[in-house]
């Protein structure tokens, strides 16, 4: 992928139009697809501004970014025909607010889908194999785009 200086800073980099990982902007932020793959449509929304908590946006944006959140998980469902989404609000060790969206499939180890994904091994999160690339990726990533579209248009 090149130069990798907007991991530094995602959200700047969205704003910047720098972000490689962006599918499109939303009211409230940027739907981006994942750095890792290994649960295929794994997807994120960034906001549009470095914001530490769900709680410091008022009612109005904090629902804009609810909704922005379900529309994201709700393309990611329909384009993978993932068994659900679930959705994961933390900020613990990337210090701003981030939802990110996981899809879930009967495919996945019996053992794993009872589970929340952080219990994934940490090669899923770390090898090269389950990285995000355009190649492998890249028509996926452009159909979440168009869905995440077609519902704002219904949605806003």
């Amino acid at each position: 992928m090149g130069n990798d200086s907007w991991r530094r800073d995602r959200i700047g980099s969205a704003l910047k139009g720098q972000n490689p990982m962006v599918l499109t902007q939303m009211r409230s932020g940027f739907a981006v697809i994942g750095d890792t793959q290994f649960l295929p449509g794994y997807s994120l929304l960034l906001p549009n501004d470095h914001i530490g908590s769900l709680e410091e946006l008022d009612f109005q944006k904090r629902g804009h970014y609810l909704l922005d959140a379900s529309l994201l998980g709700e393309a990611v469902l329909t384009v993978c025909q993932a068994r659900r989404v679930n959705y994961s609000i933390y900020g613990n060790t990337d210090a701003f607010l981030h939802t990110h969206i996981f899809p879930r499939y009967n495919s996945e180890p019996v053992e794993r889908i009872s589970r929340p994904v952080w219990d994934y091994p940490k090669d899923r999160w770390t090898d090269l194999t389950y990285a995000f690339d355009e190649k492998v990726h890249g028509q996926l990533k452009m159909a979440i785009k168009e869905e995440v579209e077609r519902l704002m248009k219904i949605a806003y």
